[in-house]
């Protein structure tokens, strides 16, 4: 199975990298923009499955994907996001993409709906795709669990004990949740979540 990741934050491109060999998907390539990934399945070939970054430069919303998917010759083209609406995956699904993956994910979920998506099924989380109850304003179920823990005074390591993930995945969520809620660090979400009672 070959997997390109492009993303343009060299930490979370890493990262899935890393959670996907983990999980035994041993040819994982990463590029850090559209135009490199387009590039990188022209010089060697297409790829059984590419994951784009639906905010990155140069993707100008469901245009990058229609370009991917020219260039990886129908072979599956699906997003990656840490922040994107249900209406805006519901579009992409419609133009055709593989699926849409959180970058939060666990590593087995992740892997798994890479192998899904290669095998030529579509993906989208299900929770994501319902009306999450027991989520706080933008933020997904999952990131109100790490702001939860957060609040807690927990680590990354602990957090990611208690919820039965990887500590890179919780790293994730922590970056995603600081962006959401506007803050500066860990600490600044918690004070945050706080002072405006969300949990």
């Amino acid at each position: 199975m070959r997997v390109l990741i492009a993303d343009d934050h060299d930490l979370v491109r890493e990262a899935i990298a890393s959670l996907l060999e983990q999980e035994g998907i041993e040819n994982v390539e990463t590029v850090s923009d559209l135009n490199q990934a387009i590039a990188r399945v022209n010089d060697s070939g297409a790829f059984d499955l590419v994951l784009l970054d639906y905010k990155m430069p140069g993707m100008n919303g469901l245009d990058g994907l229609a370009k991917m998917k020219v260039a990886n010759g129908g072979k599956p083209v699906a997003l990656l996001s840490g922040n994107m609406s249900r209406a805006a995956v519901q579009d992409a699904i419609d133009q055709g993409a593989a699926g849409f993956v959180p970058k939060t994910m666990s590593s087995m979920s992740l892997s798994n709906a890479v192998k899904f998506m290669i095998a030529g099924e579509t993906f989208a989380p299900y929770n994501f795709m319902q009306d999450a109850d027991s989520a706080v304003g933008n933020l997904s179920t999952r990131e109100t669990e790490v702001l939860r823990g957060l609040c807690d005074g927990l680590s990354n390591k602990e957090i990611a004990r208690d919820l039965d993930l990887q500590e890179a995945t919780i790293k994730l969520h922590v970056k995603t949740l600081c962006r959401k809620l506007e803050a500066r660090n860990r600490t600044h979400a918690a004070m945050i979540a706080r002072d405006q009672n969300l949990l």
